[in-house]
């Protein structure tokens, strides 16, 4: 498989905002590179979903391995939070995700 796009797969950390309470935010010190192909939303997926409450945006598939758990993913400079994945055959990950506000460079 030939891989189309660039991102970088980023886990979560946990920090205490203004008011004393916990808030996961990306970890952006800890970002890793990967290669990726960018696709788009099933329309099952995407109804699905947002009955559900969610908005996916896109969907990126990842080697398995790369894989570690990570919550977001920046493409293109833009974050995204996951939705969930799905391992396609145990060597090829999708996972689907929707776009977030980042505040103060986070």
């Amino acid at each position: 498989m030939f891989w189309r796009d660039v991102g970088f797969l980023i886990p979560e950390k946990e920090e205490l905002d203004a008011f004393r309470k916990p808030q996961k935010i990306p970890d952006i010190k800890k970002k890793r590179r990967i290669f990726c192909n960018k696709k788009s939303i099933r329309q099952s997926e995407f109804y699905q979903a947002h009955a559900q409450g969610y908005r996916p945006e896109l969907m990126f598939e990842i080697r398995s391995s790369e894989y570690r758990g990570e919550m977001y993913l920046e493409y293109n400079g833009k974050m995204y939070r996951k939705i969930r994945t799905y391992d396609k055959n145990g060597e090829i990950m999708e996972l689907v995700v929707n776009s977030m506000v980042v505040n103060n460079g986070r």
